[in-house]
């Protein structure tokens, strides 16, 4: 079955967006790429990227320590804190009052998906910063405006956006970036433990570089697929929907297939 054939199954259901190309940035399937969904954990790649340009500025130091704690300024005014119950990356969350290394908490941002530690992360980089990386490489209206959990920003309308193209433009850019950082990003998302879209209908033991994102009617991943036997694909699906949540993963995990089939003639995909 063909992507615009599992498209059509889910047709009146939601908003659904697709971008597959190869690591050059040019596309070989797009379905409504430049579309705009909240971005949920999607975010918290460009937010690594914009940690690891400061990095490389002598700005911040992944072995700088850092206190945790769950109070943070909003995008609005006034102060927030992340939801415990929402957050099912727990291990931040046993840091509360300690010191811990910045990547350390990198780490549980991308690999575990911790919202607590996404928004020490954010803090310590700058929103207008991580803004700025997804502006460059993502093109569209895609943006970050706020961190996870902002309720006074989410009242105020302010909101995390990202589209199949955008997401695409930053994992390309990813994918070919050189030296220390691109290696260290690329590992990062190497070790994601939340593996039920992309990856899951794969062969065991293939690399995929991901990140993925869910929220209530949302569900994302995009990442760089990397075949043993072919050159490497970006692949990205977002997902805003009435769809079981399990329904939609299998909808990415069925897109991530049929790319699969046609990894070594990624133009055939229909």
């Amino acid at each position: 079955m063909g992507i615009a054939e599992l498209l059509r199954d889910v047709d009146g259901s939601g908003a659904f967006g697709v971008w597959l190309g190869r690591l050059d940035g040019v596309p070989v399937f797009e379905h409504l790429a430049e579309r705009t969904h909240y971005s949920a954990s999607t975010m918290k790649l460009p937010v690594a990227m914009a940690m690891m340009r400061k990095v490389e500025a002598g700005e911040l130091a992944l072995d700088q320590p850092v206190t945790v704690h769950n109070d943070f300024a909003s995008a609005a005014g006034g102060r927030f804190g992340v939801n415990p119950d929402e957050d099912e990356a727990p291990a931040t969350w046993t840091k509360l009052g300690e010191q811990v290394p910045l990547g350390w908490l990198a780490t549980e941002m991308i690999t575990r998906s911790s919202n607590l530690a996404t928004d020490l992360v954010l803090e310590q980089v700058g929103v207008d910063a991580a803004h700025a990386v997804l502006a460059e490489y993502g093109p569209g209206d895609s943006a970050i405006r706020r961190g996870i959990d902002d309720g006074p920003g989410v009242r105020a309308g302010i909101s995390n956006l990202m589209s199949p193209a955008g997401l695409a433009g930053v994992l390309v850019a990813v994918g070919n970036q050189q030296g220390a950082s691109g290696n260290y990003l690329r590992d990062l998302l190497a070790g994601n433990q939340w593996n039920g879209e992309i990856p899951a209908l794969l062969p065991a033991g293939t690399r995929v570089e991901h990140k993925n994102g869910w929220d209530t009617r949302i569900r994302h991943d995009g990442g760089i697929v990397r075949p043993p036997d072919a050159d490497p694909f970006v692949l990205v699906v977002c997902t805003t929907s009435d769809l079981a949540d399990a329904d939609a993963q299998k909808l990415i995990a069925n897109i991530a297939l049929e790319a699969w089939n046609h990894r070594r003639d990624l133009g055939g995909v229909r």
